[in-house]
């Protein structure tokens, strides 16, 4: 589903957001977490992530199997079938989950969250 500007959404899965360090090489000093349930609003959908890599790899391949599968010696076509089985099931994840939206949430605590994965979080 979707999500869209002003709706309200749920944290579905805890989240660790990076460690923060004193100056670029100093100690690491604290780390965010965010606990799945916390709730929040749409502050605005920035777009729409990038298939994985392994989905954009089964679709150059796919691709090279319907255009050119059909005059490549045996040896290299069961080289492709075998690399396409190998990233198949990452396809059939991507195609059954949908493309990725990218969104702005502020939580009701007040903590702003940009750039994040749509697909963390459940419309209330």
């Amino acid at each position: 589903m979707a999500l869209v500007e002003g709706q309200r959404v749920r944290l579905v899965e805890d989240l660790t957001l990076g460690g923060a360090s004193a100056g670029e090489d100093g100690p690491l000093v604290g780390v965010l977490l965010l606990g799945a349930g916390v709730e929040g609003t749409v502050v605005r959908v920035t777009g729409e992530l990038p298939p994985p890599g392994e989905v954009r790899e089964y679709e150059r391949l796919r691709a090279l199997f319907e255009d050119y599968g059909h005059t490549m010696p045996a040896e290299s076509l069961r080289r492709l079938e075998a690399q396409l089985a190998e990233l198949e099931p990452h396809w059939r994840e991507f195609e059954a989950r949908g493309p990725l939206s990218s969104v702005r949430v502020r939580f009701d605590n007040g903590f702003v969250l940009d750039d994040a994965d749509g697909a963390v979080f459940a419309a209330l």
